[in-house]
């Protein structure tokens, strides 16, 4: 299963020490030719050689553009700042905290250029989960926008050395001298750990992914090459987060590899996705399927014919949504599931392949299968356990859990999911989101994607309630357009004409909004919580 590992570049072996044992690996497979990655490899060094000197990279919504001739010698620039004053050494765990800039993507590839290991968080994390992530990473070193640094501080983190950027005091990252000379990449191993990305934790310690410098490069030679297949004038933009794998593929990692450019935006809501796409002629979007539906309001005042590519992930992608986006662009959301186990996304499809209200097929180089919970294969059309695996597998951080996520040599991601006979994936639920109601197997999405279809309806979200009778009953909660009637009988009886009556909501709840993480997730356990504790 785990293959024999090359020779370590990082004088820090704490990460490749805490990988998990080598009977708790899944299966690698690389069985594209472009998977065959040299034993030697620095991923940082690969997405910064190649594009001309004055191709943009990275645009801002002021107006601000880098080359990659500007980024390469910024990027050189803080590696010679990191392992010289800073006393950075490879395979050293650094943290990166901030909003969404060409600078925190800059430190992103400096501190991989320099063989050391990047652990992006979210500007919204809270002290206390601050210092959850840097306990289980060991992390010492911490690179941090000015803006973002009160809570970093706050959490007090022994041995935590906090170098700030963007801001006006001397020793600021970005004030200090540095040789103005090219930085040679640290050769790292091709299977040295790159990045450590923590799930969100919204149900319990949070666990740390590891994933090698060659991983970085083989998302993007597998769902970005063979689906979402970009061109190097694009431009790229979108909500997510470069502290979210989905956010760091789809604005760095993929536009990067491809010699095209991205836009980062600090505030990235539905609110200012629209006139952004429209002001910097955005032709790819990342974005989760709640802003797709809150945009559909905002599309006549804005602009998007630049747009050729809308790609969808975070959650699954109600069928409604997909239809109405169509009618209203002309544009196919290219729909897909991810993990940050796997990086991102490997089940997708894109333009005549899309199938709405299915995921699609396995992105080319990966390999999935539904199983019951021995793995053994489902029959297509029934009910199972997904299990995927390809060039990319789940690594956590020293934790126990890594049995439960990697089974039978497969990364089993959680999700229940149907094959169709044609090979098609279609999303059913989380695991732990069936409801098994007076014997029936329901599924929440598909509850809440026929509440979606109700005209005031803007967010649905459906839990089971533990009911002594039926052993769990539907409750659904719900957001509506301003001014809409809140009229739960009206909306039981839609869903009753839309479904068959024993997936009805028993109940149904009115909330202003649905509680979310900060990478947009709905957080279906605190509405489960909250029914219980009724």
């Amino acid at each position: 299963m785990n293959p024999r590992l090359n020779p370590s570049a990082h004088v820090d072996t704490f990460a490749r020490d805490h990988l998990p044992p080598p009977d708790q690996w899944p299966e690698l497979v690389f069985d594209l030719p472009e998977l065959r990655y040299p034993d030697r490899l620095n991923c940082a060094d690969e997405l910064l050689t190649g594009p001309p000197a004055d191709r943009p990279v990275f645009h801002t919504p002021t107006g601000d553009t880098w080359t990659y001739g500007t980024l390469r010698t910024r990027v050189d620039r803080l590696a010679h700042l990191l392992t010289g004053e800073l006393g950075v050494v490879p395979g050293n765990r650094v943290l990166l905290r901030g909003p969404t800039t060409p600078w925190l993507a800059a430190c992103w590839l400096a501190v991989l250029k320099a063989g050391a290991v990047a652990v992006t968080v979210l500007a919204q994390q809270r002290p206390h989960e601050l210092a959850t992530m840097c306990e289980i990473a060991r992390i010492e070193h911490a690179l941090c926008d000015i803006r973002a640094v009160d809570d970093l501080t706050k959490a007090e983190i022994p041995g935590l050395r906090i170098t700030t950027f963007g801001g006006d005091a001397p020793d600021d990252l970005l004030n200090r001298t540095a040789p103005d000379t090219p930085y040679p990449a640290v050769p790292t191993a091709a299977d040295d750990v790159a990045l450590i990305a923590f799930t969100s934790g919204t149900t319990g310690r949070p666990k740390g992914c590891m994933h090698f410098h060659r991983d970085v490069l083989a998302i993007s030679d597998t769902f970005a090459r063979h689906v979402l297949r970009p061109h190097a004038d694009d431009v790229f933009a979108g909500s997510p987060p470069l502290g979210f794998t989905f956010g760091l593929g789809g604005l760095v990692i993929f536009p990067m590899r491809a010699g095209a450019s991205s836009l980062l935006l600090e505030q990235a809501g539905p609110r200012q996705l629209l006139p952004a796409i429209a002001g910097h002629r955005v032709s790819v979007l990342f974005t989760a399927p709640t802003a797709y539906r809150a945009m559909l309001d905002e599309l006549d005042a804005h602009d998007v014919s630049s747009l050729r590519r809308c790609v969808s992930a975070g959650e699954n992608l109600p069928a409604a949504t997909w239809r109405a986006w169509q009618e209203r662009t002309g544009l196919r959301i290219i729909n897909g599931i991810g993990a940050t186990e796997l990086l991102h996304i490997f089940i997708s499809a894109a333009d005549e392949h899309i199938r709405p209200g299915a995921t699609g097929m396995p992105v080319p180089g990966w390999h999935a299968r539904v199983v019951d919970t021995e793995g053994r294969d489902r029959p297509d059309g029934e009910p199972g356990l997904l299990a995927v695996r390809g060039p990319v597998g789940c690594r956590y951080l020293a934790d126990p859990r890594q049995g439960e996520y990697v089974r039978f040599g497969w990364n089993i991601t959680g999700d229940t999911y149907v094959r169709e006979d044609d090979g098609y994936f279609r999303y059913v639920a989380r695991a732990d989101d069936m409801i098994i109601s007076a014997g029936y197997n329901i599924a929440g999405p598909e509850v809440e994607d026929a509440l979606l279809r109700h005209p005031d309806v803007v967010e649905a979200a459906v839990v089971g309630r533990a009911d002594e009778a039926r052993g769990q009953v539907v409750v659904a909660y719900a957001v509506v357009k301003e001014g809409a009637e809140r009229d739960a009988e009206a909306l039981r009886a839609f869903v009753k004409a839309e479904l068959a009556p024993y997936k009805c909501p028993r109940e149904i709840v009115f909330l202003d909004a649905l509680p979310r993480t900060a990478t947009g997730k709905l957080q279906r356990f605190r509405l489960r919580t909250e029914g219980d504790q009724q």
